[in-house]
């Protein structure tokens, strides 16, 4: 049995909660993940509750497999393995490969990327002839996401008189589903919707999953939207509902999250428990009074005020500075000074309200010879080189996904340009059927007998791979095989533009083969669809034992921060017009006597608060340039509220002389480089 001696309080009721639902308002620090897994194993050793009942639902993947990993040591792999411990995107996209024929789908249906959305969206904005109006794909793409999230079809869609982006979004919007469901295809938003509206029409759909998941449980609940309550609404009819969350953390409004959600929960599911776990097991005292003394300002929450057993610790510090440039080098030269003292890069982070104040602390950084690891880069499998091939891969699966179809179509280059395709294209709608089906009979298409006879081609090209891959064996060699035939290593080198670039975007493709393998070594029955499912779910498929075993310093944004927490913070760009964000501080939305805008930037800044172990550094610039001439700042609003007894009374401020000095003679050294390279 579990041992519920190593928990608190508030924790053990948590875990023993019988029937009904419960709300878990979990602090940062305060053990949420340890109260989950502990209750899960709880309901199958104290409750003998069936493993195969229970549902938790978390918000990525790799959430999802920490949680099956602690399970597993609670309990044992095989009965952690007989439950489903999944993302909500996941879970729904599970159920609708069993029952999507029901809505008129195919079962092997294709999952649209963000790339494959613009690019279908450009399409069809090229076709109505908004070019040149200045909408731009990703505007309407999140349009379209919004009304999704909000369990709005197209026709339920009703755009404001007044804004041209809604009236253009909602052209698009009835087309662009026609054109996934034509391709057979779904978006990641789709994967709710649709869901949701299986069960509205197929109720007998609805309770056998209801039978199936006796008792659910949902992490980080501040973060739902509209389509992820309304599908636990329906699941959980039982009442069996555990949700975890802090609702002064929700910081994903801009994406659909609705913080009502949680507020609400209460009045949602009546007889529901509520149980505060207040007590942090991650910062020191002075960390968690200076995130209390932010987080009480807003009018918007669930009372809730951190604690811990721990001592104060160090005090604050608040460095300020004349500019960013100075801000940077003088966080860059005091973690220059923290690993003197012992301590090791990876134990210290900057954090930003927005990705564009990373650069001065980028050059400072390599100014210092210092490692760091910039988080929100470019993601594997949004490179080209990856997405060619996992292209061909989604093309065997599913012929009829025509983003795929288009972008192989002439990759490696087989004659068929961009005049044929256009050809191609106009035979399908006259026709009205797929592009598959026009390839297989391009006559009346208006060819050359060489672009047909290489269309014949790539139709038998692409049969013959469907059918090997049906009776592979090894998922990994079968694939590597494909990538020879195509000669697509080849084809990388020769649209290289020197030997080392085609050496490294080369090792891309090598990734993509190691990443089935690594598949194929994880499953039971690996199989083509299966990977393409999980490539598709991936929320972020970098490597992160390499990245964890990195001893570098990180640079994020305060929302890639969430979750993860550093010995040594530096929480920089203390200013009006940082944090708070200039948009926010320029709304002029009021809603109910408090402004939303502001309370969620206050969340942000709570967030980058108790993300500290040890340390908090927060810093402050007097100017920054904007167009290129500096911009006077103000204060943060949020460093005011936090009071004064908690800093250190040694804040650094203003440039010295040898510090000026400093400037003079790297500002010489740099046009002097300048100039030896320019032969002058």
């Amino acid at each position: 049995m579990i041992d519920l001696a190593t928990l608190n309080p508030q924790q053990r009721a948590a875990v023993e909660h019988g029937e009904g639902p419960l709300l878990l308002l979990a602090g940062a620090g305060s053990g949420k993940t340890r109260v989950i897994t502990f209750r899960i194993a709880w309901l199958v050793q104290a409750r003998g509750v069936a493993a195969e009942q229970i549902l938790a639902v978390t918000f990525t993947n790799k959430a999802a497999r920490e949680m099956r990993e602690r399970v597993a040591e609670l309990i044992g792999s095989g009965q952690a393995r007989k439950m489903t411990i999944s993302t909500f995107h996941a879970l729904c996209s599970a159920i609708l490969r069993q029952h999507i024929q029901r809505l008129g789908y195919r079962r092997n249906f294709t999952i649209y990327d963000a790339a494959d959305q613009l690019r279908l969206v450009r399409d069809l904005l090229a076709r109505h002839d908004f070019a040149g109006r200045g909408f731009a794909a990703e505007q309407i793409l999140w349009v379209i996401s919004d009304c999704k999230n909000r369990l709005l079809a197209p026709e339920d869609f009703h755009p404001a008189v007044n804004d041209p982006l809604q009236q253009a979004a909602a052209v698009i919007y009835p087309d662009y589903q026609q054109g996934l469901r034509a391709c057979n295809a779904v978006d990641f938003d789709d994967l709710l919707l649709l869901t949701h509206r299986l069960f509205l029409e197929h109720e007998d759909v609805l309770e056998q999953c209801r039978q199936r998941f006796r008792h659910i449980l949902v992490d980080e609940y501040q973060d739902t939207n509209t389509a992820q309550y309304q599908l636990l609404r329906l699941l959980a009819s039982h009442g069996n509902l555990c949700v975890v969350g802090d609702d002064d953390q929700s910081i994903y409004g801009w994406r659909g999250a609705n913080l009502g959600n949680i507020l609400d929960f209460e009045k949602d599911f009546p007889g529901t428990r509520t149980i505060r776990l207040e007590q942090n097991y991650r910062s020191t005292g002075t960390i968690l009074e200076a995130a209390n003394a932010v987080i009480r300002r807003n009018s918007r929450r669930k009372e809730k005020a951190l604690w811990t057993a721990g001592g104060a610790g160090e005090p604050l510090e608040l460095i300020e500075a004349p500019d960013e440039e100075e801000e940077a080098r003088l966080v860059a030269e005091r973690i220059q000074a923290e690993r003197y003292r012992g301590r090791r890069w990876r134990e210290m982070a900057i954090l930003y309200r927005t990705n564009v104040q990373s650069r001065p602390f980028e050059e400072q950084l390599r100014y210092l010879d210092i490692p760091y690891r910039l988080v929100g880069g470019q993601q594997f499998f949004d490179r080209k080189e990856v997405k060619d091939a996992v292209a061909y891969l989604k093309v065997l699966y599913n012929p009829r996904d025509e983003i795929s179809l288009l972008r192989i179509l002439n990759y490696p280059r087989r004659g068929i340009g961009p005049t044929s395709v256009e050809k191609l294209i106009a035979l399908c709608n006259r026709r009205d059927v797929s592009l598959w089906e026009v390839l297989r009979d391009p006559d009346e298409a208006g060819l050359t007998d060489q672009v047909r006879g290489e269309i014949a081609l790539f139709v038998r090209l692409i049969d013959t791979w469907r059918y090997r891959f049906e009776q592979a064996d090894d998922l990994q060699q079968t694939v590597r095989q494909l990538f020879d035939e195509l000669g697509l290593e080849a084809e990388i080198r020769r649209t290289a533009g020197s030997r080392e670039q085609g050496d490294r975007r080369c090792e891309f493709l090598q990734d993509v083969l190691n990443a089935v393998g690594a598949y194929q070594n994880r499953e039971t029955a690996p199989s083509l669809a299966g990977f393409l499912e999980k490539v598709s779910l991936l929320d972020d498929d970098r490597r992160e034992d390499e990245e964890d075993a990195e001893d570098a310093v990180t640079l994020m944004s305060l929302h890639s921060s969430k979750g993860l927490e550093f010995p040594l913070v530096f929480l920089v760009g203390m200013e009006e017009g940082c944090l708070p964000h200039r948009k926010s501080v320029d709304a002029l939305e009021v809603e109910g006597g408090f402004d939303p805008h502001l309370e969620e930037e206050r969340r942000l800044c709570y967030v980058g608060i108790t993300r500290a172990r040890e340390k908090l550094v927060l810093t402050r610039a007097a100017s920054r340039r904007k167009r290129g001439r500096p911009e006077m700042r103000e204060p943060s609003r949020f460093l005011q509220e936090i009071p004064e007894r908690l800093f250190t009374g040694g804040a650094v401020s203003g440039p010295s002389p040898e510090r000026e000095e400093e400037k003079d003679r790297r500002a010489k050294s740099f046009f002097s480089d300048i100039q030896s390279l320019l032969g002058d």
